[in-house]
């Protein structure tokens, strides 16, 4: 549409035929998905201090390590999605998990009393028995996250909400609070394969979106659980995973000789020569600090790789990219059915498979169409029992959030069942949403719809 400039505008109509998707899209059929075992137990949401007293200063950090060194291992540095994407806050988090209270008293007597003044009054006022009981520990300290990441140096993280979405290896020391997603992988096939336009262009398609600004959001269960990964040989693994240590290694180096340097500014950057659009005064100075021109080519050879490893070529478009990772995954659903599931860190996951918390076959999630559900219809007394199929979790999200009547977060929610995590319901409720069940608000709010 083209304004004229005579109070009309001069249209051109474009005609696309195909198969009308659950979404109304035509194209790449994002609704009919599969999680794939291949994936599962590898990826989760990271911690939940509930208490802001947690979280303190390096600078006090320091102090305690210095009147006792044995403070150091309680004392993790913390990082959160704004840490990634801004300047970092430079804070650490007291972080007892696995310690009872009496050694935590006895251990790190300063720790505890500090947490005794900052943490136990909010904690005493919960109506969460596990927030009061174990005031001292994390509120959410996410024990699935650290099974997952034992014995891994490091671990890849990218923020749940971000502008630009990128992935980066952090250390093993550090901890990941909620707004990150930390990936259990330290191989860095796998952050290239992440990293590549092709993942991207997938997690853009299949998240949401969240917030004021209305950025990117990149929720597990849709973007990574039916990701399918490409069936590589050993060259090209080991191409992707060169190409995505120095990029990890570029990034990392800038930022440490120009420590005002953002992730968000670099990729404005990038964005904007991939646009060809001219850099301002601001942007030419994070041209020069970032080395973006670098940056640029270290993406696009990774993208080359990628594509290359999936057998398609580097110029394919968004929506054959999508057509083609959606065949995959049906393929991929279709041999896990028969047993053949290619697992991402064999050892670790088969050992869970062994404990039986693993499944080569998974059921679609089956949410019903919406149905005119009552207040009165569903109980909101605490010890009410999570439902064991992910359909009849869903029918008690909305349930309880009609419930409700009122904006309400996921931890609310969560805190109406026994059993419930705060993650899955979370995950839930943006499906609902998607569905038109639920409308997201501000501040993670939902409203049943």
């Amino acid at each position: 549409e083209i304004e004229t400039g005579e109070d009309a505008a001069k249209v051109t109509l474009t005609e696309r035929t195909g198969l009308l998707h659950a979404n109304l899209a035509i194209g790449a059929n994002l609704t009919n998905l599969h999680p794939l075992g291949a994936n599962e137990g590898l990826v989760s949401r990271g911690v939940q201090t509930i208490g802001d007293g947690f979280v303190v200063s390096q600078e006090q950090a320091e102090k305690w390590i210095h009147q006792d060194n044995n403070n150091a291992r309680f004392l993790r540095p913390l990082l959160n999605g704004k840490d990634l994407t801004a300047t970092p806050r430079n804070v650490r988090v007291i972080d007892l998990f696995g310690v009872s209270r009496d050694d935590a008293l006895a251990q790190a007597p300063a720790l505890y009393q500090h947490l005794v003044g900052t943490v136990k009054p909010l904690r005493d006022q919960s109506r969460r028995d596990s927030y009061r009981k174990n005031w001292w520990i994390l509120g959410e300290p996410q024990p699935a996250l650290r099974r997952m990441t034992a014995g891994l140096p490091r671990y890849i993280a990218s923020p749940v909400t971000a502008k630009h979405r990128f992935f980066v290896f952090l250390d093993a020391v550090v901890l990941a609070d909620q707004a990150l997603n930390v990936f259990a992988l330290d191989d860095a096939y796998f952050l290239g394969v992440l990293s590549s336009h092709i993942h991207v262009v997938w997690a853009l398609a299949t998240g949401g979106r969240l917030g004021v600004g209305n950025d990117p959001r990149y929720n597990n269960t849709r973007c990574f659980d039916p990701f399918p990964f490409p069936t590589t040989t050993e060259a090209q693994q080991t191409h992707i995973r060169d190409l995505a240590e120095r990029l990890d290694a570029h990034r990392k180096r800038q930022q440490a000789q120009h420590p005002k340097l953002t992730f968000t500014d670099l990729y404005n950057v990038l964005e904007k020569l991939r646009a060809g659009t001219p850099l301002n005064a601001k942007e030419q100075l994070t041209h020069e600090h970032g080395l973006v021109t670098v940056l640029r080519q270290l993406h696009d050879d990774l993208d080359a790789a990628v594509a290359s490893a999936y057998a398609l070529p580097p110029t394919a478009t968004d929506e054959a990219i999508l057509t083609h990772l959606c065949a995959l995954n049906a393929q991929r659903a279709a041999e896990e059915r028969t047993g053949t599931i290619r697992y991402l860190r064999p050892a670790f996951q088969r050992m869970k498979d062994e404990g039986g918390r693993m499944k080569a076959e998974q059921a679609d999630l089956g949410i019903p169409d919406a149905a005119p559900l009552q207040p009165s219809s569903f109980n909101l007394h605490p010890s009410a029992k999570w439902p064991k199929t992910l359909a009849e979790q869903a029918q008690a999200v909305r349930a309880a959030l009609i419930a409700f009547a009122v904006p309400t977060d996921a931890a609310m929610l969560a805190k109406t069942f026994k059993g419930a995590k705060a993650d899955r319901v979370e995950d839930l409720l943006e499906t609902l949403a998607s569905l038109g069940q639920a409308r997201t608000l501000p501040a993670g709010k939902y409203v049943a719809a």
